[in-house]
C-alpha cells in the first residue's frame, strides 16, 4: 500500500495521541468542516508545507501506513488539471501513523523535510 504523509503542528499530533484519533483535515480545519483529512505522497510535501505552514514551527509530519487505515482513502485533485492529492474521508487512528518525523528548518529558513 501507499505510504501517506501529513503536515501537522505537533501540539494537534500530542493531542490525538491522547484521543486514539486525528481529526484535523489542516491547519485550522478540522475533519468535520472538510469531510475529509489531507494528506500528500512525499513529493508534495514540500509543496504543501511551504504554501501553508510557511510560518508554522514546531510541526511534525506524520508517516501513515494506507493499510491500517479504516476509512476510505481516495485520490482527487482541487481542481481540474491539478495533480491528485491523497484525502482520508474519516477521523486516523494512531495506529495507522508508522512515524512521526520533526520538522525543522535550515540556515536559510527552509524547512528540513523527510525524503
Amino acid at each position: 500500500m501507499t505510504q501517506l504523509l501529513h503536515l501537522t503542528e505537533r501540539a494537534s499530533w500530542l493531542a490525538a495521541e491522547r484521543t486514539g484519533e486525528y481529526r484535523l483535515s489542516t491547519r485550522g480545519v478540522t475533519l468535520a468542516d472538510q469531510g475529509f483529512i489531507h494528506c500528500s505522497l512525499p513529493h508534495q510535501l514540500r509543496e504543501v508545507a511551504e504554501r501553508w505552514y510557511h510560518d508554522a514551527d514546531d510541526l511534525v509530519v506524520l508517516v501513515i501506513d494506507e493499510a491500517r487505515v479504516p476509512a476510505p482513502v481516495r485520490f482527487e485533485a482541487a481542481a481540474p488539471g491539478v495533480e491528485d492529492y491523497p484525502h482520508i474521508y474519516g477521523p486516523l487512528p494512531v495506529s495507522a501513523v508508522t512515524e512521526v518525523i520533526p520538522v525543522s528548518r535550515d540556515e536559510t529558513g527552509r524547512f528540513v523535510l523527510p525524503e
